[in-house]
């Protein structure tokens, strides 16, 4: 069904834009995307939006067309908006030509299959949603069986960690759990733990590192807790040449997951 809708005081737009909030997207079960790199994306996983919100001026691309055919033979809906009243809704002032609302799907952890793959990536109190995105991005990047959120991490279906993930979101099983249900989980059957630590570490390139083998990051300003740490398998290190004495935590886990996944396939 298509709509063309000319007024932000529409019901619908102001409960997509409203989207962009937490709690509306938990009482609504639904999150935003933007782009139509993105939107393929999530169309090739077999995950298309239930409202499909398009430019009224916008060029003509197969791509978009083909989303917009399939959207429509599911039974959803197309609505079609002035640039500058999709720009309102989406939050940004030069907004892509398409966005889509989702129903979020269930995070937990038993939907997840440790022998789908050798790496599996693992975040506690990730907080920051550009750095969630960024390593769904990896997870996919590097062929991950999963990103496992711990804790209270950030939404990973907020509009910022959505769009970090450059559609990594669509196509990388996600979980969300909490350490006292993860650990359980985890030693119910094979699974090597490895932190990300400054304690005590093995240089990250000398690591045993064994399949299937969890990568485990903490949060950005604390790391992880020591009890973390010490429930893990092996702790690894990755060395500073400069001033720094830490990186990023979605860079670290990208470094470690490179390396981990190269002595796993070698």
């Amino acid at each position: 069904m298509r709509k063309r809708i000319t007024g932000f005081s529409n019901p619908t737009v102001k409960a997509i834009r409203a989207l962009r909030d937490k709690k509306h997207r938990r009482r609504q079960g639904r999150f935003l995307a933007e782009g139509l790199r993105l939107l393929t994306d999530a169309r090739e996983s077999a995950r298309l939006p239930e409202t499909l919100l398009m430019a009224d001026r916008r060029e003509p691309h197969p791509l978009l067309e083909a989303l917009e055919r399939a959207v429509e033979e599911q039974g959803g809906e197309v609505l079609e908006l002035a640039p500058e009243l999709l720009a309102k809704v989406t939050g940004k002032d030069n907004p892509q030509a398409v966005a889509g609302v989702f129903a979020e799907w269930a995070t937990d952890l038993a939907g997840i299959d440790r022998t789908t793959a050798p790496l599996f990536l693992v975040a506690q109190a990730l907080r920051d949603p550009g750095n969630l995105g960024t390593m769904l991005r990896t997870a996919d990047a590097v062929g991950a069986g999963a990103l496992i959120l711990l804790d209270e991490c950030a939404d990973p279906f907020s509009v910022e960690a959505v769009r970090a993930s450059m559609g990594a979101v669509f196509t990388v099983p996600l979980a969300q759990t909490r350490w006292e249900a993860f650990v359980p989980w985890l030693r119910a059957a094979p699974g090597q733990l490895v932190a990300a630590s400054l304690r005590d570490a093995v240089p990250h390139r000398d690591a045993p590192y064994a399949a299937p083998c969890f990568i485990l990051v903490g949060n950005e300003s604390q790391g992880l807790p020591e009890a973390c740490e010490a429930e893990c398998d092996l702790a690894v290190t990755i060395p500073m040449r400069g001033r720094a004495d830490s990186l990023n935590a979605a860079i670290a886990a990208a470094v470690l997951a490179y390396e981990a996944d190269a002595a796993l396939r070698g």
